[in-house]
C-alpha cells in the first residue's frame, strides 16, 4: 500500500480524520474487545480540574499524556498501599504468635 504524501500532517492538522459526518459510536462489542485485549475497562470519574491541569503538566513535561500518568500515578499508590496493608497484618500475625507462645504475654 502506497502511503499518501503529508498524510501525518494531515492527521495532526485535522484535515483527515476530524469531519463529523465519518463519526459513529463503535458497538459494544468492539468496545469490549478492546477492554479485554487491554486487560483494562474504561471508567468515568470527577476529579478537580487544577488537579486534572497540574496532571497535564507534569505529563508534558516527562512527554508523555496525562492519563498514562495517572494510570502510572495510580498503580504506584496502590502497590505500596498493599505493601504497607501486607507488612502491618504481619506485624499483627507476628504478635498474636509472640502471645500464644509459651511463656507469652497474655493479653
Amino acid at each position: 500500500m502506497k502511503k499518501i504524501r503529508g498524510t501525518d500532517q494531515a492527521w495532526e492538522n485535522r484535515a483527515l480524520g476530524a469531519d463529523e459526518a465519518h463519526v459513529v459510536v463503535a458497538p459494544r462489542s468492539a468496545r469490549e474487545a478492546l477492554d479485554a485485549a487491554s486487560g483494562m475497562q474504561a471508567i468515568s470519574i470527577r476529579l478537580p480540574k487544577d488537579l486534572i491541569d497540574a496532571c497535564k503538566h507534569i505529563a508534558a513535561v516527562h512527554g508523555v499524556g496525562y492519563q498514562p500518568l495517572m494510570r502510572d500515578v495510580l498503580q504506584r499508590f496502590v502497590a505500596s498501599e498493599l505493601k504497607a496493608i501486607v507488612a502491618q497484618h504481619e506485624q499483627r500475625a507476628a504478635q498474636a504468635e509472640e502471645r500464644l507462645a509459651p511463656g507469652g504475654k497474655v493479653a
